[in-house]
């Protein structure tokens, strides 16, 4: 692993710390307002509201940013493959894991993002992936095992539908991976990532519309106030103010040195999940996260920028391994 660059500036610094802080905090909180909108709307439509929502904001930020605000027809193939892979498949596995199990396991899961991305990317990408990274990437798995064993023994749904719930879950990594590779292939990279991604939000959206009215029928809404706060929380919030400030941080200390929010954020929704949703800590969950959350910072500091700025529309960057 290469020595640090004496001009990079430190995570310690104000203007990088806080935004790092607040986006782990944001998205770490978004796992536990997801759980409230699994309810009676069909999942489908909740993810369908959040980015017509998203998108709709996404659009009124490329216009204060004085950004272009169309894209040519290269440029809608990515923002269409972006939209089904992110925002549609990714986000839909995610709302219907959590029918199943804890938003804080979902989380953690989550976390190790990191694996099908070094494995795409050394495929499409031609990224080394390093014997410190596959170390870290093994103790992270065998933590989750854990977690695995612990949510098997102590959730009140039959232990098939904590299996389908890790099932789901692992379809929308696979998913949010795809999306992350798109993004830093050099096609999608032409094009300016605010508007990329609302042109993507929007396609998203009307995907899961379509699909939506096939599957499960007209429109369903919920006008309990915390439903609707919840879907302005994740599409404002959640996805439009944070995906600025991470890419923000991207440019400026790097993909490996960003990617450490996916440390952070699972910490947060398991705190959260304790808090919420009555996560209980046995020495075997306890056991299960330490071992998580070392192995992730092993296979993280594995990263070694070329001082390329890899755009990442997932939460969880895709450094070079």
């Amino acid at each position: 692993m290469s020595g640090p660059d004496s001009s990079e500036p430190s995570l310690l610094a104000p203007r990088i710390l806080i935004p790092f802080l607040l986006v782990s905090l944001i998205w770490g909180s978004t796992w536990l307002v997801i759980r409230d909108q699994v309810s009676e709307v069909p999942p489908i439509w909740s993810v369908t509201y959040r980015f017509i929502i998203a998108a709709a904001a996404m659009f009124v930020l490329v216009t204060i940013r004085r950004l272009p605000f169309g894209i040519d027809r290269r440029g809608h193939f990515w923002a269409i493959l972006l939209g089904l892979f992110q925002f549609s498949f990714n986000f839909n596995f995610v709302y219907n894991a959590e029918l199943y199990i804890t938003s804080g396991l979902v989380a953690v899961l989550f976390a190790l993002l990191m694996v099908p991305n070094a494995i795409l990317g050394r495929i499409f990408l031609g990224q080394r992936i390093k014997a410190s990274f596959l170390a870290g990437s093994g103790i992270a798995a065998m933590g989750v095992a854990m977690l695995f064993v612990h949510e098997y023994r102590s959730s009140p749904v039959p232990p098939a539908q904590v299996i389908l719930g890790i099932i789901l879950t692992i379809g929308g990594i696979l998913s949010a991976s795809v999306a992350n590779i798109m993004q830093a292939l050099p096609q999608p990279k032409r094009y300016p990532i605010i508007t990329l991604l609302a042109w993507a939000m929007l396609w998203g959206a009307f995907f899961n519309m379509l699909v939506s009215l096939f599957t499960v029928g007209p429109p369903v809404f919920e006008t309990r106030p915390a439903y609707i706060g919840g879907i302005v929380y994740l599409a404002i919030v959640g996805s439009v103010v944070t995906f600025p400030l991470y890419f923000s941080l991207v440019r400026e200390i790097g993909a490996g040195k960003a990617a450490y929010s996916s440390v952070l954020v699972p910490v947060v929704a398991m705190i959260l999940s304790m808090l919420f949703e009555g996560y209980v800590w046995t020495p075997i969950a306890i056991g299960g996260s330490i071992l998580a959350m070392v192995g992730l910072i092993i296979a993280l500091r594995s990263a070694r920028p070329r001082g390329q700025v890899i755009q990442d529309s997932s939460k969880a960057a895709s450094p070079d391994l």
